[in-house]
């Protein structure tokens, strides 16, 4: 069985080695002309790390990422609501990574690069129209001047390309842009001091203000530093996002760092993290509704393709890299692949779209608002503002609904 996929993202790439491994033929399709190691950093959970170990990825990333230590939720004084170990230090069989975007895409494509040979990634290549006939799925890819340069063939088809996909766009041409409720995200990479465990990726503040952080270099930690990926998120009203054209433009220190300029926690000074990086980014927070379905036929969607959600619980390149081996154990069943797809979307787009509604209702986030919303200007007793009980089942109830959850993790190593 012949697969196409458009798009050589984290979802793309994942996919393509792990339907190759189960002995499919697989080409993928991507737009841009080489791949570079852009962007800023991003977590990998220990759920998703479990396909990339046994893809036999683990060893690059642990020798270019950090292994997390612990989760932590404080509020905007920097005093502590929450701390999660993370990975093997919960007691996982994997750990979780913390690492530069760009280093894992380029970590991927050269997994995927030697199981699919030289010619089993095309650039340049943007998929712009494709039809079905009979046990066929025709697929036709422009070059950047919209020239269409390239026609294949194949049994199935996978949109993978992304949160503007072309793919669901053709199954949904009226979506329209996606969602936004009105917070910008500045991001940026600082070098600086090692904080708390030196492992640590930390969430502070809450909903209309919150400051995200995480180191994501092993080098530099080998050196005594963090090279420290940090994120801003500022409310800014409800009105249309900005237009895509802007996404990813180089962010202003004026527009948000004085929100920030009393954050300094003791073991982390914030505005001096922010001033001290190197470049910064600002882009807006953006979802699209769920769909009521990904497969029509022997095509589908896959990772932003089939649920962007909100970057909360660090869910949304760890769920396309579950989609990737949910979709192969579907197709290896055997039998119609019509069929498969639609086991496939069974499976995975129920529990997608729940993250995606959950995600915009804050997810475990909420602990961070109820703490703002009680003790905006601190706490001495955590339990007289946040109890116990009540946090323990703000966590439970979304690690469960993120399959994060231990029991959950072990039952997919096959133990108890």
């Amino acid at each position: 069985m012949r697969v196409l996929i458009a798009g050589a993202g984290i979802g793309g790439l994942v996919a393509a080695m792990c339907l190759k491994r189960a002995g499919f033929e697989v080409e993928v399709f991507e737009q841009v002309s080489e791949l570079k190691p852009l962007g800023v950093g991003i977590n990998i959970q220990a759920g998703a790390v479990r396909i990339l170990s046994s893809l036999g990825l683990e060893p690059a990333l642990a020798a270019t990422g950090i292994e997390t230590r612990e989760l932590r939720y404080a509020n905007r004084h920097g005093q502590t609501i929450w701390a999660d170990p993370r990975g093997r230090h919960a007691g996982l069989p994997w750990p979780q990574f913390s690492i530069h975007r760009g280093e894992l895409q380029m970590i991927l494509f050269d997994g995927a690069r030697r199981m699919l040979g030289a010619d089993g990634i095309r650039f340049g290549r943007r998929i712009v129209s494709f039809e079905q006939k009979g046990t066929k799925v025709t697929a036709r890819f422009a070059d950047r001047d919209g020239a269409v340069v390239e026609t294949a063939e194949a049994d199935i088809l996978v949109g993978a390309d992304g949160i503007h996909s072309s793919v669901r766009a053709h199954f949904h041409p009226d979506e329209g842009p996606p969602k936004w409720q009105g917070i910008l995200m500045w991001r940026g990479v600082t070098v600086g001091k090692p904080y708390l465990s030196g492992a640590s990726m930390v969430q502070a503040g809450h909903h209309t203000q919150k400051f995200v952080c995480y180191p994501i270099s092993r080098a530099h930690a080998e050196r005594g530093e963090a090279l420290i990926n940090w994120i801003c998120d500022l409310y800014q009203g409800e009105h249309a996002a900005p237009p895509r054209e802007d996404w990813n433009k180089p962010g202003k220190l004026e527009d948000f760092l004085p929100r920030y300029k009393d954050w300094d926690f003791g073991w982390l000074n914030v505005p001096e993290v922010i001033r001290n990086a190197h470049t910064i980014l600002e882009f807006p927070m953006v979802d699209r509704d769920p769909l009521p379905r990904w497969s029509h036929g022997r095509i589908t969607l896959l990772g932003d393709a089939a649920h962007p959600m909100y970057p909360i619980g660090s869910n949304g390149a760890s769920q396309a890299i579950i989609d990737g081996e949910a979709l192969t154990q579907e197709l290896s069943c055997g039998g119609d692949p019509e069929a498969a797809l639609q086991r496939y979307e069974q499976r995975r787009l129920p529990p997608m779209a729940r993250i995606v509604e959950s995600n915009r209702r804050k997810g475990i986030d909420v602990m961070l608002d109820l703490v703002e919303q009680r003790a905006p200007q601190g706490f001495t007793d955590l339990e007289s503002v946040l109890p116990a009980a009540e946090l323990d089942r703000i966590v439970g109830d979304y690690k469960k609904l993120a399959a994060q959850d231990r029991e959950t993790l072990l039952k997919l190593a096959g133990r108890q």
